[in-house]
């Protein structure tokens, strides 16, 4: 297109022969695809993109300069020999030569150094975004492994001290905990569950705790329409420990914990509810605690308001939100 348009004007409107047309185009197409190749390389090879603006247009400036003188002295001495009315002509047109080669070297020129800075904020941005990331995830995984160590250290205190007096339930209970723990295992690399597969796995948990506390712990479960909820792993059971805890604590008698799980919208709400006595609390203890759910759930949603805690009168009520996608209640359909 450059060497067309060049021989129109050289031919057309300037009136020139063919050969001096022809030659000039096709001497200033091929420098001018030089030097922008030129150019291309040397804002590529500038180690930074602090200044590459600036660079970049001087670079366009020596380069067209170059190329403008090497244009007029090869038209001159190879091609066109004879045609002095053109040398005289080309002599004469060399500043707006110049400034068109350079016009155009320097459109290309700036060009080529925004991609290169937009690339280089893209490759920026997304190392930020890889490390927010990793350390996204490397935080999840720590609060996951706070879970198992203080519910493990209070079932190997259960066993031992059942060992010499019930060594049958002990043995139960080492069983149990043996595939509670590995059902943990396998649930590492997941990061939602459906909510039957929890309830599963909640009941191992409940089964353990069954046999150290026996009669005393009950735990009703009422599920409604979620049939298509998930939920993420290792939420609910921290929940549930933190009731037990705090719900047998100084009382000798039944206790009863319910759980109501519900999908309501776009939102699974799970309800645990269990007595609460603000005069018989347990010493300060190091197990998961909510505020580690409450941070687990931010990473997760980035959202602060979906872990809710109500006391009302003897009761201590924990309300958890797990915002779903692509479900829709029985209430909506």
């Amino acid at each position: 297109m450059v060497l067309v348009i060049h021989v129109y004007i050289l031919h057309v409107v300037l009136h020139f022969d063919w050969n001096p047309a022809i030659e000039d185009g096709a001497c200033s197409s091929v420098l001018l695809a030089l030097s922008v190749w030129s150019i291309v390389l040397l804002i590529r090879a500038y180690p930074t993109t602090a200044a590459i603006y600036p660079y970049a247009l001087i670079a366009a400036l020596a380069v067209s300069l170059i190329t403008t003188v090497a244009e007029i002295q090869t038209l001159k001495w190879w091609f066109v020999s004879n045609n002095e009315e053109y040398k005289a002509w080309l002599s004469q047109r060399a500043p707006i030569r110049f400034l068109v080669t350079w016009i155009l070297n320097s459109w290309m020129a700036t060009n080529t150094a925004l991609r290169k800075n937009i690339t280089a904020l893209d490759t920026r941005f997304q190392m930020q975004t890889d490390a927010s990331v990793l350390l996204k995830e490397a935080e999840l995984f720590k609060l996951r492994q706070q879970l198992q160590p203080h519910f493990l250290y209070n079932s190997l205190n259960s066993i031992s001290a059942l060992i010499m007096v019930a060594p049958d339930r002990a043995q139960e209970m080492i069983g149990k905990l043996s595939d509670f723990l590995r059902s943990s295992v396998q649930r590492e690399s997941e990061d939602t569950l459906p909510v039957s597969e929890e309830l599963v796995y909640i009941q191992s948990y409940l089964a353990i705790e069954s046999v150290r506390f026996g009669h005393r712990l009950q735990v009703h479960i009422e599920r409604e329409d979620t049939a298509n909820a998930t939920i993420p792993p290792f939420l609910l059971q921290p929940i549930l420990e933190n009731a037990i805890k705090f719900g047998l604590y100084g009382k000798t008698g039944t206790v009863t914990i319910i759980i109501h799980i519900v999908l309501e919208g776009p939102m699974l709400m799970l309800t645990i509810t269990n007595p609460y006595d603000a005069d018989m609390q347990p010493p300060k203890g190091t197990g998961f605690g909510l505020a580690g759910i409450q941070r687990r759930l931010y990473l997760l949603y980035a959202r602060t308001d979906l872990l809710e805690t109500k006391k009302d009168g003897q009761y201590f009520t924990t309300i958890l939100k797990i915002p779903q996608q692509n479900v829709q209640s029985h209430t909506d359909r």
